[in-house]
């Protein structure tokens, strides 16, 4: 990741209940490409912003997670709670780094990731 990406919005996640099913109808509805990265997980190009299609949480309505992109990821989790944000799920590692996610003040879940090494 360039420094041109941080705290930027770089990933869009849905959480499904079938990958299949999400993905023939994403794709015959808008034409996205796909990427699978094991049964739980698909990357989705819609040719300008990617994104993820999991069965790795459940189904959350209102809207998919809008994950941002932090050059240093313990920094940006204090500066978030000191901006009055609340952890919601604590710094976790996946295949390709590691994130956690957090409620804004007006109720929103959103998540920040990194491909950084661990300073939390």
């Amino acid at each position: 990741m360039s420094a041109s990406n941080d705290r930027k919005i770089d990933n869009i996640e849905f959480n499904v209940s079938d990958i299949a099913r999400s993905k023939a109808f994403y794709g015959s509805a808008f034409g996205w490409t796909f990427v699978d990265y094991g049964p739980t997980y698909t990357e989705f190009s819609d040719g300008r912003l990617t994104g993820g299609l999991t069965t790795g949480e459940a189904v959350r309505p209102g809207g998919p997670l809008v994950i941002l992109y932090a050059d240093d990821l313990a920094e940006t989790r204090s500066r978030l709670i000191a901006a009055g944000a609340t952890i919601s799920r604590e710094t976790f590692a996946f295949p390709g780094g590691r994130r956690f996610h957090f409620i804004d003040p007006d109720g929103y879940e959103l998540a920040v990731w990194s491909a950084s090494e661990p300073h939390d």
